[in-house]
């Protein structure tokens, strides 16, 4: 793949692991009941559930590829039309992020597993894997190569985006409480995602 290319990957993957949902309200609610050292058994876990979910959905790319090159194009045309749906959701979401403190005492091993499931079983994660992957999956290189760097970049990413929320919902409690910061972010990754999925419809256009 070109380097623009993975750029591209990259900023997209950072945006929208930063977005809060079902796996960052968990994090923070560990975080907020029992401190920083939430931190690095929920990044573990997150990453390992992203992992999951990544696998299976890019079982079935590899599987709707290797059938149809056309199919594959309709499905990215079904996955730029997703992205934009999601980014409207999300700009029409409110700021509040409804994450009460976990007071309850849970071992390493647990908050470990707690986060690889929740990631992992969430079909909107398998739902936005098959969406979001294959605007930047190139049919005419070998898939396995495009799949490992992408794979790698995004569980690296998330496992930052954890560590991240969980350390600032564990030393500064207002900032991930606060609707107007929570407002902030849906809207700007709600804006992002809508303008990823009209620039790769536009893209598809054009090169049609």
């Amino acid at each position: 793949m070109t380097l623009e290319t993975w750029l591209a990957f990259t900023a997209a993957s950072a945006v929208l692991l930063v977005i809060p949902g079902p796996t960052i309200l968990l994090v923070v609610s560990y975080a907020l009941g029992q401190g920083w050292r939430t931190a690095l058994p929920m990044a573990v876990g997150v990453a390992l559930g992203d992992f999951t979910a990544m696998t299976l959905s890019l079982l079935g790319l590899g599987a709707v590829l290797a059938a149809s090159a056309t199919l594959f194009t309709v499905l990215k045309w079904c996955g730029a039309a997703y992205l934009v749906w999601l980014g409207i959701k999300l700009w029409r979401a409110g700021g509040a992020l409804d994450a009460k403190p976990r007071t309850d005492a849970a071992s390493a091993a647990k908050m470990l597993g707690h986060a690889w499931l929740v990631t992992a079983l969430n079909p909107k994660g398998l739902t936005f894997f098959i969406a979001f992957l294959p605007q930047f999956i190139d049919p005419k290189l070998a898939l396995l190569p495009q799949i490992g760097v992408f794979g790698a970049t995004f569980l690296t990413l998330a496992f930052a985006n954890v560590i991240t929320y969980a350390l600032i919902a564990s030393r500064a409690r207002r900032v991930v409480q606060n609707p107007r910061t929570m407002r902030a972010i849906n809207r700007t990754g709600g804006s992002l995602l809508i303008g990823a999925g009209i620039a790769t419809v536009a893209l598809r256009a054009g090169q049609a």
